[in-house]
């Protein structure tokens, strides 16, 4: 970005002010306290004055928090308010104009980003069927394939459109669909969506949802097969139970009829859910019950039990990264005995089925069962988690390395600060001690396990003297005339005149 970009200092808070872009600290400081006092809500009696005095306080707050601090000055004469409210980093190491040029572009380009994966979400499944007893019988290892893709869009705010398509080979056969959605945001309470689906399952339909109450949910949907001409005709209802339960019933008209009740739990440590299903020629039950145990780690139970269907699975997974989750399951019912294998990664997923064997042999099942547990505890144990700490621990002394050098400055910075709050310190708690007010008579800041030894032993607290500071001079010029130490709400104590932070890492 050339320096004519930028353009001409940015003059709407100085006009708040009523100070030129060119004023000294003391010029705007005089400023705001002028007009703080014009503008102070308690000065006026009436309830409108009040309100339109409270909207022009707060403006001047605003503009004298930007404009007396020399960092955010500074990006506000170059970027505006713009640059403020991109989250630029304030500090030490953003002290040139190019630096935050540099900053403000890498932050726009960021948003960006996240403006087009808002617009723009892709999702797709690759599904693998395995085969033991087939790989066993030397017909290859491969039962079937799936593999299924989604691309939603937003058109505009209140309308958008989803492309999807699967395609499925299973032995000797194969089909596939494409699929299209348009969904239209009516009101704040009501959308409206058009379905067209092509291939296996040829059908047009349209769905519309409604916010009945704050509480429940409408959902009137019929469609039309284009290969039979058939007709369904579906209606739901959602109602909110509680802060964390959901309740759904289901009407189903058509060939095949239905009528299916289901419930959902979820909190931050567990989630369930059940559905009972009757329909004219079949029924069938399902639940599940998932437990976190951590923030990276849960198990899951479920089963499902109908016409057509008998199965129970068991298994967990772990979160490997912010994007990426392993899990894995086991389950046993009357098609046989299976492990199944699942990678999500954003909104994609790779599951892989293996089919171990067709017969519900008690033996194998619980071998089946036993043998891959243990071996996921002992692997976890002796290796994944030596591997996290070790890892961990060398992204610590890395992440130390590079910070040292940013910390050796900012504690020279500090103590150059103590320096000059020195007099100004020591005056005041002279006075204090007279008036028996408060004085802080020692402390420190940093570590918290430098702390915990420091308090422990005299000498161990000079093996951590790099991870604490002595902040006792600039608390007690912190302390005001009424003995009051008042710390400004939202700021952090690294970011106190005489403070930094000695251990980031």
């Amino acid at each position: 970005m050339d320096e004519e970009e930028a353009g001409p200092p940015k003059r709407e808070l100085y006009a708040l002010l009523q100070v030129s872009p060119e004023a000294t600290d003391e010029d705007i400081r005089k400023a705001y306290r002028h007009w703080a006092q014009v503008y102070h809500p308690d000065k006026y009696q009436d309830f409108h004055m009040q309100q339109i005095a409270t909207e022009n306080f707060q403006r001047i707050c605003q503009a004298y928090e930007i404009l007396s601090d020399e960092y955010k000055r500074q990006i506000y004469d170059i970027y505006g308010m713009e640059g403020i409210n991109s989250g630029l980093e304030l500090g030490p190491k953003l002290n040139k104009v190019e630096e935050l040029k540099a900053e403000l572009e890498r932050l726009r380009k960021r948003k960006e980003e996240e403006k087009m994966l808002a617009h723009f979400r892709p999702s797709g499944t690759i599904l693998a069927h395995l085969s033991l007893p087939q790989f066993l019988h030397g017909d290859g290892i491969m039962r079937g394939m799936a593999m299924s893709s989604d691309v939603q869009s937003q058109l505009s705010k209140r309308t958008a459109i989803g492309i999807g398509g699967n395609l499925e080979v299973n032995e000797n056969s194969g089909g596939g669909a494409a699929s299209t959605v348009l969904r239209h945001q009516l009101s704040p309470v009501s959308s409206i969506e058009f379905i067209a689906s092509a291939g296996l399952r040829a059908l047009i339909g349209v769905q519309t949802t409604r916010n009945v109450s704050l509480h429940s949910t409408a959902t009137i949907a019929i469609a039309k097969s284009l290969r039979d001409g058939s007709i369904n005709l579906s209606n739901t209802w959602t109602r909110k139970l509680s802060e964390t339960a959901n309740g759904n019933i289901q009407l189903l008209l058509g060939p095949e009829s239905s009528i299916a009740v289901g419930w959902q739990k979820k909190d931050e440590k567990m989630s369930a859910s059940g559905e009972l299903q009757i329909g004219t020629s079949s029924f069938s039950a399902s639940a599940h019950y998932t437990h976190r145990f951590s923030s990276k780690s849960h198990g899951r139970i479920a089963g499902r039990f109908g016409s057509t269907n008998l199965e129970v699975e068991v298994g967990g997974g772990r979160k490997l990264s912010n994007f990426s989750t392993v899990r894995m399951l086991y389950t046993i019912g009357i098609q046989g005995i299976l492990w199944k294998f699942e990678l999500h990664r954003g909104g994609q997923k790779l599951i892989i089925p293996i089919l171990l064997s067709r017969h519900l042999n008690p033996v194998f099942a619980t071998g089946a069962f036993v043998i891959p547990t243990s071996l996921y505890f002992l692997l976890k144990k002796f290796v994944v988690k030596p591997y996290n700490l070790r890892r961990e621990k060398h992204k610590t002394l890395e992440n130390k390395e590079k910070t040292s050098a940013q910390v050796r400055e900012a504690r020279a910075m500090a103590e150059k600060a103590q320096q000059l709050l020195q007099i100004v310190a020591n005056r005041k708690r002279s006075r204090h001690l007279e008036t028996n007010e408060l004085v802080i008579t020692k402390a420190v800041y940093g570590s918290s396990k430098a702390l915990k030894k420091a308090d422990e032993s005299r000498e161990e607290n000079k093996e951590s003297a790099s991870d604490i500071i002595d902040v006792t001079i600039p608390l007690n010029f912190l302390i005001n005339d009424s003995g009051q130490l008042k710390l400004h709400e939202g700021v952090k104590k690294s970011g106190i005149m005489g403070f930094c932070d000695p251990c980031p890492w």
